[in-house]
């Protein structure tokens, strides 16, 4: 294996690390999904704490109206919009 292939090896590990710890420090998801609410369009935000992660759910509930937002803490749906 060359020099050069092993440090792109040793930066994409790197990378992948940091990408973890971001998750683990970012755990709760704020999601808009599609108008037919069969998937999620977009991460509208990402927080470390649920008081936060609540916060911009009921925001984004404002911002959206009709829309289904959920708040998510890994596979667990903790709350489900626009009912809340």
């Amino acid at each position: 294996m060359t020099a050069g292939r092993q440090n792109r090896i040793r930066n994409q590990t790197k990378a992948a690390q940091v990408a973890t710890d971001r998750n683990d420090e970012l755990p709760y998801f704020i999601e808009l999904w599609n108008e037919t609410d069969s998937q999620v369009e977009r991460v509208l935000a990402r927080a470390s704490k649920v008081s936060l992660a609540r916060a911009i759910f009921k925001a984004a509930l404002a911002e959206n109206p009709g829309r289904r937002i959920t708040l998510r803490h890994g596979s667990r749906i903790v709350s489900d919009g626009p009912q809340g």
